[in-house]
């Protein structure tokens, strides 16, 4: 009795620890569709904090970028790209990346992808259409 009450006991440790070990090791996956230049496993909180960083950038709401759905048009559509300036946002995620790990990676980062020096406030200020600005140019050289 004693013997049969140890292989029970033994055969219940292992499954718990076979059943705590694929939970500890499996990664959740956050349900985000349709994520092609930010990184698939960005956090729900990170996510946000890009989205509005958008927002204030551009000075628009999350619709500017975003379609709405097809069977409840008051909600977006997050994974879909049936507005270009989705890929438009895409586009400039990738220029402002480039021009960063380009041309401010002075130490030489191992992650130059990291470094947010230009942003799309440097050129947005609010505007989702940004007009060409004049550049300062010194008095000497306007004559």
């Amino acid at each position: 009795m004693l013997l049969r009450n140890k292989r029970k006991l033994l055969v219940s440790l292992g499954i718990a620890s076979v059943v705590i070990t694929g939970v500890a090791f499996n990664k959740p996956q956050q349900g985000f569709k349709n994520v092609k230049v930010l990184s698939n496993d960005i956090s729900h909180d990170s996510l946000i904090a890009v989205m509005k960083e958008f927002n204030k950038s551009l000075g628009v709401k999350c619709g500017f970028c975003h379609a709405p759905r097809k069977d409840d048009a008051s909600k977006l559509d997050f994974a879909s790209d049936e507005k270009m300036e989705k890929e438009a946002a895409r586009h400039m995620i990738k220029m402002t990346r480039d021009i960063n790990s380009n041309y401010f990676n002075f130490n030489g980062s191992a992650q130059p992808d990291t470094i947010q020096v230009v942003g799309c406030i440097s050129c947005h200020r609010g505007d989702p259409h940004p007009k060409y600005r004049e550049l300062y140019v010194p008095e000497k050289e306007q004559q």
